[in-house]
């Protein structure tokens, strides 16, 4: 799927690159030749840009030990053990957690459900 999109993506890169040597090939003098060499070069950076974002996404995604994951599974064999165990059920009761424990707690279920949006907007406004 990664080397599909890849393709999808770099195909006008390659057509830059077929453009930018027969620009080369085409250039008459030396400044042409310069500046049809530096966009050569320029393409050359961005094809390699794109790739290395796509091997960091492949790398980030789909580990279940991701620390931001590993706190979230504790929070929700909590919460399950609460609300299901505790409550709905009626088999058990658990303290309420108070403290920095609570605090901790919410942090992380902000940071988990809030994460994205945060780099969503930081995305749009570095545009």
């Amino acid at each position: 799927m990664w080397a599909f999109l890849l393709n999808l993506i770099s195909g006008p890169i390659i057509s830059g690159f077929i453009n930018a040597y027969k620009a080369k090939l085409a250039a008459g003098n030396t400044s042409e030749r310069i500046a049809a060499d530096l966009a050569q070069r320029e393409l050359e950076v961005q094809k390699t840009e794109l790739q290395a974002q796509a091997q960091l996404k492949i790398a980030e995604i789909g580990h279940w030990w991701e620390p931001e994951k590993l706190f979230a599974y504790t929070l929700w064999i909590y919460f399950t053990k609460v609300y299901l165990y505790d409550a709905a059920f009626g088999f058990g009761s658990t303290d309420a957690v108070r403290g920095d424990v609570a605090v901790w707690g919410a942090m992380v279920i902000g940071f988990y459900f809030g994460k994205r949006g945060f780099e969503n907007i930081a995305r749009i406004l570095k545009r």
